[in-house]
């Protein structure tokens, strides 16, 4: 059910699956999750077929365990809203969320960011991108694995519509420090300096209060 992998663009983390999550994929999956398989690349969804409706279209890139997409589809019940994840225990976690909430607005695919903006996103048609706390990659080897690169940047800005919002978080000053000179470099994006709404705290996001660290959100809108 997932898309050709690319290692050098991503690395599918090992993690240790619940008996409830292995359930959830086998029982939730053909309600939520879609189908990323061979051939999924010729075959895009129509999304108001997919959802359908016609409402805004959120997507959040790296979900994590999905705390904070369920969160979101419980705030914005008229919107449509694409999860986008490749840690197999996240996915079921999302499933079981999603299931308890009750949230039919939300699709989730298991394959590489790059791969679902580059086949499944139409230029100008997404209202939202949300990127909270991805990998940061610390070691100058590994850097080339970060999602907010130029290139991806670039991708996600043709895809969110004029005034559409592109949302990031980390927990890692130095990493913050990246994404701010990565979006300074992308001409269609534009700093929002209004303060940013309320979302959940993730296990990610607390691990690294707990730390110490401080968080950075950083919003750009796309320039019309």
């Amino acid at each position: 059910m997932t898309a050709p992998e690319r290692p050098q663009t991503y690395v599918r983390r090992r993690g240790r699956m619940t008996r409830a999550q292995a359930r959830a994929l086998d029982t939730l999956a053909p309600r939520y999750l879609l189908d990323s398989g061979e051939g999924a690349e010729q075959r895009p969804p129509r999304w108001a077929d997919t959802f359908g409706r016609e409402a805004p279209l959120g997507v959040e890139i790296g979900f994590g365990m999905g705390q904070g997409l369920v969160d979101w589809a419980q705030r914005c019940p008229d919107w449509n809203l694409l999860g986008i994840e490749v840690y197999l225990p996240g996915i079921g976690s999302a499933l079981l969320g999603l299931d308890q909430a009750g949230a039919e607005h939300v699709r989730l695919v298991d394959a590489p960011a790059e791969w679902v903006l580059d086949h499944w996103l139409a230029p100008g048609s997404v209202d939202e991108v949300r990127i909270f706390f991805p990998d940061p990659w610390p070691k100058k080897r590994h850097h080339k694995r970060r999602l907010v690169r130029p290139d991806v940047i670039a991708r996600v800005a043709d895809r969110l519509k004029p005034g559409g919002l592109l949302w990031l978080a980390t927990d890692v000053e130095a990493y913050a420090a990246w994404m701010l000179e990565v979006l300074a470099g992308e001409p269609a994006l534009a700093r929002d300096e209004a303060g940013a709404d309320d979302r959940p705290r993730t296990r990610f996001e607390a691990r690294g209060l707990a730390l110490g660290h401080g968080v950075y959100d950083l919003r750009y809108r796309r320039r019309s």
